[in-house]
């Protein structure tokens, strides 16, 4: 491995350091990743719109405003690569359909704009299913994304493409979105970490439906410090959110505590029988309670009442589905994949005592998630049912020998806590014996975004980063 190749791997935390001591320029920083993003990436198709020339430019930039003195964000110099569902202005934004193959937005979105405020460098876009649509990341315009712990195996999705990127050490620093897991479990898939924040913590904007809470826009890296200094950067109000949360996002990057004395920790390995876990899954994930109990934690087998968890996430995904492609779908249905014709197609059945009824379980279910927490500050549970599967398959159709209906079933270990309001993060959980990564899902209390990050940190320093994909 080259100099730069460990540069490359290294926490985003250090590379932001090191460019704010100017140890190293932002150019050489860029540099050492895009030589890497040319070597590599033709074999993940992690990044499939790139601007090597804008991002020497903002490079440049960034070297001589800290040569001028001037002021510069927690983020500073760092390359990103920007999700392509997220407006991007200048830079085409496709969504991963040949509809929008053409598509360059003239303004960049909240979340896009945040980061490079912070100082971010954009080096381009990373791949995603077709309108963010699933959890596996691929499409016909670009193609797959391939995991960088394994040729040939999906990286997950939605944000497929920025895990496989981030566990490349093609940029440092990514970001993602997150309905169904779109952030949780491409990261459990490729040995890196995501956060589903809050609904609020990060605001979304511009948004269609803006007081929705089912997706979620959060930041990913290679470790907890990383995830939450990109979130520092990324929380806080906008006056043009409606359920924009109040609290300003710097608090996010304060050094966390490597001792969990007192925690109460409840274990779901399986979310308390709700759902089919593959044996492997099981296994890797196994020693974690121990690791919790050796921090000082108490750790017992609890899980949450998430009765109607399924029926409000599917109810409500339909509606968004409905609501966003509806029209497309009747319109040109040669379009869109099969699935998302499935999904906007049960959305226009929906009748409003349908909505009603799923708004009230919502109401229920969040009230008893409040109270369980009310006992427990974190939750413990598999952030996927399977290991990462052959690019070929679009979705798996049983698990451990249970059938499956359809294409967001294998993803029930998330979509059962995304109604639930709660912060959730994907840390990894270890290594299978032939080298694949599982995630472990931490979630905490609505509104806990710190708490989770302060356990994952934890665990993680007790457990260790993952070796490096060999690539």
């Amino acid at each position: 491995m080259t100099a730069d190749d460990e540069l490359c791997l290294r926490p985003a935390t250090d590379l932001a350091a090191l460019v704010r001591a100017r140890e190293i320029s932002a150019r050489e920083l860029l540099e050492a990743h895009l030589a890497r993003i040319e070597r590599l990436d033709p074999r993940i198709n992690a990044i499939v719109t790139l601007d090597p020339d804008g991002a020497r430019a903002a490079a440049d930039a960034a070297d001589a405003a800290l040569s001028a003195g001037d002021p510069v964000g927690p983020l500073h110099g760092l390359p990103v690569a920007h999700k392509d569902t997220h407006l991007t202005g200048g830079m085409r934004t496709t969504w991963g359909s040949p509809v929008h193959a053409d598509h360059v937005p003239r303004h960049d979105e909240l979340v896009v704009e945040r980061l490079r405020r912070a100082g971010t460098v954009r080096v381009g876009k990373t791949n995603t299913p077709e309108f963010a649509a699933g959890s596996h990341t691929f499409n016909t315009l670009f193609g797959a994304t391939h995991n960088p712990y394994r040729h040939g195996l999906s990286a997950g999705g939605s944000s497929g493409g920025a895990a496989a990127a981030l566990a490349a050490g093609l940029v440092p620093v990514a970001e993602g979105s997150d309905m169904g897991g779109s952030l949780r479990n491409p990261a459990a898939f490729c040995g890196v970490v995501g956060l589903r924040p809050t609904p609020g913590r990060v605001p979304t904007w511009p948004a269609p439906m803006a007081w929705s809470q089912l997706s979620v826009q959060g930041p990913m890296g290679r470790t907890v410090a990383d995830v939450a200094l990109t979130l520092s950067a990324i929380a806080g109000p906008d006056p043009r959110v409606p359920i924009a949360l109040a609290d300003e996002g710097a608090g996010f990057a304060a050094p966390f505590p490597d001792d969990l004395t007192g925690l109460r920790v409840a274990w779901a390995p399986d979310l308390g029988g709700r759902v089919a876990v593959d044996p492997a899954v099981r296994a890797a994930m196994a020693p974690a309670a121990g690791v919790f109990e050796g921090l000082g934690a108490t750790v017992e087998e609890a899980c949450p009442d998430l009765s109607g968890a399924d029926d409000v996430f599917g109810t409500l995904r339909a509606w968004l589905f409905e609501a966003s492609f509806g029209e497309l779908v009747r319109r040109s249905p040669e379009l869109v994949k099969e699935a998302i014709r499935w999904n906007a197609e049960q959305g226009a059945r929906l009748t409003g005592a349908d909505l009603a009824r799923a708004e009230q379980q919502h109401s229920a279910l969040y009230e008893r998630v409040v109270a369980f927490f009310e006992r427990y500050d974190v939750l413990l549970a598999p952030t996927t049912q399977v290991l990462p599967f052959p690019v070929e398959q679009e979705y798996p159709t049983e698990i451990d020998g249970v059938e499956l209906d359809n294409y967001l079933e294998w993803m029930r270990s998330c979509t059962l806590i995304t109604p639930t309001g709660c912060p959730a993060l994907s840390v990894p959980a270890g290594l299978t014996p032939d080298g694949l990564p599982v995630g472990l899902q931490v979630i905490g209390a609505p509104r806990a975004d710190r708490r989770v990050l302060e356990v994952g940190h934890a665990f993680e320093q007790a457990t260790g980063r993952l070796p490096a994909p060999t690539l």
